[in-house]
């Protein structure tokens, strides 16, 4: 393969988890500008629709499907969707997670938990149950996790979170191996923090000052944007990496660097 075509996704079907906003977009767009059909799939039925008309009035091929990524039914009834419409998926990026509410296992009760559980963790579960089936046999695929920096380093008060998240790393690592013989490679991206709702969500509307001393714990002195997330999602899904199965890309500005 040339080297302009390396980073190419012509005429792959993608499925994009949490593909209305934030990260999931900019993926979807992404993907679409490198010659993916998408499915921007959204428990936001209207902002997974804006997605895919988006990439679809610049030109590109998309659908927006709403689906509860926690919900076998919902989940087997979008990859069915996918195959009727776009054809055989062979990009599967899980991306959906709930916006979870700050706390310690004091704080966070057990239907909190398991609700972040039910999504965070789940959600991957359940998608790449649905879409396995059809990635196999279209004779391959790639499977791309969104994980978190927090997979790999604690933080306070995010108990639920970064317990799914450190779960992917290790369902990716088990579905890499269980999987390789049928052409399948599965991976996890773990970002810092990116310039999302999640963000505004969780800080509020900080300060200029607090924001600059919340950066400053990145190396680059920064967030990240959605975009550069994106850049490493089509790294991961695209034949540039096609030596990697079962790894973890870390994302984060430089953040476990110290």
């Amino acid at each position: 393969m040339t080297d302009e075509r390396i980073f190419r996704l012509d005429n792959k079907v993608a499925i994009v988890t949490g593909g209305g906003g934030g990260i999931g977009r900019a993926i979807c767009e992404l993907f679409a500008n490198v010659g993916a059909h998408v499915a921007c799939v959204d428990l936001d039925e209207q902002a997974a629709d804006s997605a895919a008309r988006a990439i679809r009035e610049s030109g590109g091929r998309a659908v927006g499907l709403r689906c509860d990524v926690a919900s076998e039914t919902e989940t087997q009834a979008v990859a069915a969707e996918v195959e009727r419409t776009l054809g055989l998926p062979t990009v599967l990026v899980n991306g959906a997670a709930m916006l979870d509410r700050s706390g310690t296992i004091l704080d966070i009760g057990p239907q909190e938990w398991d609700q972040v559980m039910r999504v965070n963790l789940g959600g991957a579960y359940m998608m790449s149950r649905a879409a396995l089936p059809g990635m196999i046999r279209a004779g391959g695929g790639a499977i791309v996790h969104i994980a978190s920096m927090h997979a790999r380093v604690g933080r306070a008060g995010r108990v639920s979170y970064t317990s799914a998240k450190g779960a992917m790393l290790q369902l990716a690592k088990t579905m890499a191996v269980d999987h390789a013989a049928q052409g399948i490679r599965v991976n996890t991206l773990s970002p810092g923090a990116v310039e999302t709702r999640r963000i505004a969500f969780r800080y509020g509307e900080m300060p200029a000052e607090q924001k600059r001393q919340a950066e400053s714990k990145y190396l680059l002195n920064r967030f990240a944007a959605p975009a550069e997330i994106a850049a490493a999602a089509l790294f991961l899904a695209s034949p540039a990496s096609s030596y990697m199965t079962g790894a973890d890309l870390l994302v984060d500005g430089g953040y476990c660097a110290v």
